[in-house]
């Protein structure tokens, strides 16, 4: 490297070690628009709820991972094929999930 260049993997490294985790988590603790009417109590709750499904749809595309590792190693085309579903889906449901304050906020803007 030349000079003051700085790799990605190094940039990564510097920006989460000066972010908070309040920066990575705001998508799924949601304390704005409609959320900000709800009481501190039930603003957890809803928090709660939301990271408990992300890790579960998480895991979920870890065993998926898992059923095409397998199923490449036994060439059985319908494992890789359930394994590949699994990804899919729980991925593109962690993103719904991650998303839903944005979705609300939206929603609810334009509903006033």
């Amino acid at each position: 490297m030349r000079g003051n260049e700085v790799s990605v993997s190094q940039q990564v490294v510097l920006l989460a070690a000066n972010g908070g985790i309040g920066d990575l988590v705001n998508g799924v603790a949601p304390d704005w628009g409609p959320f900000a009417e709800l009481g501190d109590t039930a603003r957890t709750v809803v928090q709660a709820i939301m990271a408990g499904v992300i890790v579960a749809l998480l895991g979920r595309a870890a065993l998926g991972a898992f059923h095409i590792k397998v199923g490449e190693g036994q060439h059985d085309v319908a494992q890789v094929s359930k394994g590949k579903k699994d990804v899919g889906g729980s991925l593109i449901g962690a993103f719904v999930v991650a998303s839903l304050g944005t979705i609300f906020t939206l929603v609810y803007g334009l509903g006033i």
